[in-house]
C-alpha cells in the first residue's frame, strides 16, 4: 500500500501560478526576475499557512532556474530545477530558526555564506520563523546580511513582524502576505476535491473555509479529516457535525424569535444550543456575527463584505427584508456587550438570556422610540398623570436630582421592574383614562403580543400591592446584605458599611452620610438598592431618604487636608512641624 500523503503537502505550490490568493506579491516576484532586479535580502511576513515559505522555494528555483519561461516561472526540466525537485539541490539552504537560534548556528551559516553555488547563478538562504533568533544571533547575522557576496541571496520568513529587530527589517525587502479570502479558499478546495475523487457541496466547502480563518494550510487539512468522516462525500451537514460549528438555522430561529419579541422562544433556543454542547460565548459572537450579515445584505453595496454560499446567501438577503437598521445596530451592540463582559460574568448563561431578552425587546422600542424605558408609577406621586389623562405622549421620567446642602434630604422614588411590583396607580374615575396605556409591565408580559385597545383598570386587576411590615434591625440586615454582593463598587460599598439606614414613618427610611459624594452615590445607586430592599423585605413601598449630616454631628476626615486638621487635633506638634519647614499636601 502506497504511503498517504496529507493534501496540505501534496498540493503544495510549486509554480507562482498555483499560489493561492497571492497574485500581487507573486506578479512581483516574477517582474524581478524577468528584469533582473533581485535584492539581496527579502522578508516574507504573514498569519501561518498563506503561502510564506512556499514563495520562497519557488523564489529560489526559479532564479536559479537555467531556461525560465517567458511568463517568469521555472522550466523544471534544467537539471537545476531537477536537483530542486528531487531535494537534492546545494542552492538553497534552509534553517528553521526556531531550533537553530544560536550565534553559533549563524556563523556555521556564514561559513557557507562564502562557497559560490555548483550550478546556477545564486545560493539562496531560506530562514524560518526568523524572529525566534535571538538577539545576540541577529546582532552576528547584520553584517552579512548587509554586504553579502554577491551570489547569496536570503529569504527570511517569519509570522510576527514585530519581533524582529528594526535593524534587520531595515536591509530587507517586505513582503505582507494577506489571510486568504474564502472564495479563493473554496474555489481550490472544490480543485482538490476534483483531483481526489471526493463529491463537496459548496456550503460544506465554505465551512470549512470560514473555519481555517485565512490559512490554506489549515483548509486542506481541515478538509482531509472530513473526507475521513464522510468517506469522500462531503455535505453541510456532515461539516458541521464533525467541526462542532452551530448550524445558520439555530441563528435564524433565534432572529424570527427576536423580530417577534418572543422571549420564551430564544429562551428554549438557546437551551437547545447548549445542551448540544456549544460554548457560549461561541453563540453570543456567532450571533453578532449572524447580524453583521444581515447589515450587509441590506444594500447591494455592501453584499461584497459577506462571504457564503449561494443558497444561504438568499436566505439572508430575505430576512434582511425584514430587520431595520436601527435594530441590527443595536443587536450588534448588545451581542458585542455580551461578548466583552462574557468571560468576567459568574452566571455566563444568565447574561446569554438577559441578552437575548433585551433583543426580543428591540422590536417595541423600534415601534416608538419615545419609550425606551417602561416604568411603573409611583402611589401618590404620579408627575406624568397630566400626559396621561391628556392623551399626551410620557416622557421619561428625568433622573433625581443632587442637592450638596448639608442637612438637605433626597428622597428616593424610582421603581424598576422587579419581582415585586409596585404600588397601583390612584383608581380615582377619570374617563381619559379609560383610553390610556399602562405605564409599567411585568416580566411575565415581556414577548407577550397585546392588544392595542388596554384599559388601566384591565391593567390594574393583575397589579397587587405587597406591604408586609418590617421593623429597623431587618432593613438594616439586608442594607447590609446588598453591601456584602457589591464586589466593583468600592466607594458605594463602604458607604452602606458606614452610613446604615433609619427606619421612619410609612416605610420610607433615611440615610445620613458625611459628605456629599456619598450623597451622590447612594443616590445614583438607588435603582439598583431599592428594588433589592422591597423584594426581601416583600414590602413595595419602600423609599429612600439621603442627607449630608449636621456639623455638630459626627464627621469622617475623607480627603488629605481633612486627615491632615484631624491629625494637627491630635497632635498639635505638627502644624508646628509643617510651618517650620513650610510642608504643603501634594
Amino acid at each position: 500500500m502506497d504511503n498517504y500523503i496529507v493534501s496540505a503537502r501534496k498540493y503544495r505550490p510549486s509554480t507562482f501560478r498555483s499560489v493561492v490568493g497571492q497574485k500581487s506579491l507573486t506578479t512581483t516576484l516574477k517582474n524581478a526576475i524577468q528584469s533582473n532586479k533581485l535584492a539581496h535580502a527579502y522578508l516574507f511576513c504573514g498569519p501561518r499557512g498563506v503561502g510564506k515559505t512556499s514563495c520562497a522555494r519557488i523564489f529560489a528555483k526559479t532564479i536559479n532556474c537555467l531556461n525560465p519561461t517567458a511568463d517568469g516561472e521555472a522550466c523544471n526540466a534544467c537539471e537545476s530545477c531537477r536537483a530542486f525537485n528531487e531535494q537534492r539541490s546545494y542552492n538553497i539552504h534552509e534553517l528553521d530558526a526556531a531550533s537553530n537560534n544560536s550565534v553559533d548556528d549563524i556563523r556555521t551559516l556564514i561559513d557557507q555564506v562564502r562557497i559560490p553555488p555548483p550550478i546556477g547563478k545564486y545560493k539562496v538562504f531560506i530562514i524560518d520563523e526568523v524572529h525566534m533568533l535571538t538577539t545576540a544571533a541577529f546582532n552576528a547575522f547584520l553584517k552579512t546580511l548587509e554586504e553579502p557576496p554577491h551570489h547569496a541571496l536570503f529569504i527570511l520568513a517569519t509570522t510576527e513582524k514585530h519581533k524582529v529587530l528594526p535593524t534587520i527589517l531595515s536591509r530587507c525587502q517586505i513582503y505582507d502576505f494577506s489571510r486568504i479570502s474564502i472564495a479563493d479558499m473554496v474555489e481550490h478546495l472544490q480543485y482538490v476535491s476534483s483531483q481526489e475523487g471526493v463529491t463537496a457541496e459548496p456550503e460544506a466547502l465554505n465551512v470549512i473555509a470560514q473555519k481555517a480563518d485565512g490559512g490554506m494550510r489549515d483548509a486542506l487539512s481541515i478538509f482531509d479529516q472530513v473526507v475521513s468522516f464522510t468517506n469522500g462525500n462531503i455535505t453541510y451537514q456532515a461539516v458541521i457535525d464533525n467541526l462542532n460549528v452551530l448550524d445558520y438555522e439555530y441563528y435564524f430561529r433565534l432572529t424570527d424569535a427576536i423580530l417577534s419579541g418572543n422571549v420564551r422562544a430564544s429562551l428554549l433556543i438557546l437551551n437547545e444550543i447548549l445542551g448540544k454542547g456549544f460554548d457560549g460565548q461561541n453563540i453570543i459572537t456567532g450571533l453578532a456575527g449572524h447580524f453583521r450579515d444581515l447589515l450587509v445584505c441590506r444594500d447591494e453595496s455592501t453584499l461584497v463584505l459577506f462571504e457564503v454560499g449561494a443558497s444561504i446567501r438568499e436566505r439572508y438577503k430575505e430576512m434582511a427584508k425584514h430587520c431595520p437598521d436601527q435594530l441590527l445596530f443595536k443587536a450588534i451592540e448588545l451581542a458585542n456587550t455580551c461578548d466583552l463582559n462574557y468571560r468576567a460574568s459568574r452566571n455566563k448563561r444568565l447574561l446569554l438570556e438577559l441578552t437575548l431578552i433585551q433583543l426580543c425587546q428591540l422590536t417595541q422600542v423600534a415601534v416608538d422610540d419615545k419609550k425606551k424605558a417602561l416604568i411603573e408609577p409611583i402611589a401618590g406621586t404620579n408627575p406624568s398623570s397630566q400626559a396621561v389623562n391628556s392623551g399626551q405622549p410620557q416622557q421619561p421620567p428625568q433622573a433625581p436630582s443632587v442637592t450638596a446642602a448639608a442637612g438637605a434630604p433626597q428622597v428616593m422614588s424610582t421603581h424598576m421592574p422587579s419581582s415585586v411590583p409596585a404600588p397601583p396607580p390612584s383608581t380615582a374615575p377619570n374617563p381619559a383614562r379609560k383610553t390610556a396605556r399602562p405605564m409599567g409591565i411585568s416580566m411575565k408580559e415581556i414577548g407577550v403580543e397585546k392588544p392595542k385597545q388596554q384599559t388601566v383598570q384591565q391593567a390594574t386587576t393583575n397589579v397587587k400591592e405587597v406591604v408586609t411590615p418590617f421593623d429597623n434591625d431587618s432593613l438594616v440586615r439586608e442594607w447590609d446584605n446588598y453591601a456584602a454582593t457589591i464586589d466593583k463598587k468600592v466607594y458605594l460599598k463602604n458607604t452602606m458599611i458606614n452610613c446604615k439606614p433609619t427606619l421612619q414613618e410609612n416605610y420610607y427610611f433615611e440615610v445620613a452620610v458625611h459628605n456629599p459624594g456619598q450623597q451622590e452615590e447612594l443616590i445614583n445607586n438607588a435603582i439598583h438598592i431599592l428594588p433589592f430592599l422591597r423584594q426581601h423585605l416583600n414590602n413595595s413601598r419602600i423609599q429612600m431618604r439621603v442627607r449630608i449630616v449636621e456639623g455638630n454631628e459626627k464627621h469622617l476626615a475623607y480627603t488629605s487636608t481633612e486627615k491632615l486638621e484631624l491629625l494637627m487635633k491630635i497632635n498639635p506638634t505638627l502644624g508646628r512641624l509643617r510651618d517650620e519647614f513650610n510642608l504643603t499636601l501634594d
